[in-house]
């Protein structure tokens, strides 16, 4: 067997072992063992060994892949559309493959104690590729010029943490559209328009039902009686 044969199977094992990591990580914590992981991959535990010598140094691989997963992101949307399209496009892609994974935000968050050159060098290029998607919307004039990269940052975790909490899809993501919306200022697919009329909802705050604007008095808090009725005992 010649060294390329031999590359190429170890390129695919070590690829094996990352993908069922992040899988075997995300579904059952950090708590598990090389040997599930192994086994979870098809590979002997010897395999991940020889690619990892420890979980720890796993656990970097796979976060590090994340992340440059999504540099990889931010450059395709920097490259495929316009300032807000691309800053809006690259926020909703992650926070979607963000959402139900709290293993990135988790152990970023935390000091674990394990080395960290591979992820820290991963961190770098996704902020230097997010740093230059904020700067194109904020020269273009669709971000306001306050926004900075750690807001960005938070609101890819709130924004995931949200979209994971609500147990309906389609309504969850209208609530991360409605947060991200605090951040544009022209751009229309991304604007809260609420925001031009004061405190005005576009939402009943009992059921969420879409509301009709009023051209004349206080904005509409519900949709009618009985939401206005639940909430008043509720509060009660």
């Amino acid at each position: 067997m010649t060294d390329a044969p031999v590359r190429a199977d170890a390129r695919r094992n070590r690829e094996l072992v990352l993908r069922a990591a992040a899988d075997v990580f995300a579904a059952e914590g950090l708590d598990v063992s090389l040997g599930r992981i192994a086994r979870r991959a098809g590979v002997g535990a010897g395999t991940v060994y020889r690619h990892f010598p420890s979980k720890e140094f796993l656990l970097e691989a796979v976060l590090a892949e994340q992340v440059d997963g999504f540099t990889a992101a931010a450059e395709r949307w920097a490259a495929q559309a316009g300032p807000a399209e691309a800053l809006s496009g690259f926020l909703l892609e992650v926070i979607e493959k963000s959402a139900g994974r709290k293993l990135i935000c988790d152990t970023l968050a935390g000091d674990r104690g394990w080395p960290h050159a591979t992820l820290g060098a991963a961190t770098q290029r996704f902020g230097r590729a997010q740093q230059r998607l904020l700067g194109n919307a904020i020269r273009a004039g669709v971000v306001r010029r306050d926004v900075r990269a750690d807001d960005l940052a938070a609101l890819i975790a709130g924004g995931a943490a949200l979209r994971s909490a609500h147990p309906d899809r389609a309504r969850g993501s209208r609530l991360v559209h409605a947060l991200l919306a605090s951040v544009v200022t022209k751009e229309p697919t991304f604007r809260d328009s609420t925001r031009d009329r004061g405190h005005e909802t576009t939402a009943c705050q009992e059921c969420g039902a879409a509301l009709q604007p009023r051209p004349t008095g206080r904005p509409p808090s519900y949709c009618g009686p009985t939401c206005r009725q639940r909430a008043r005992r509720r509060r009660r």
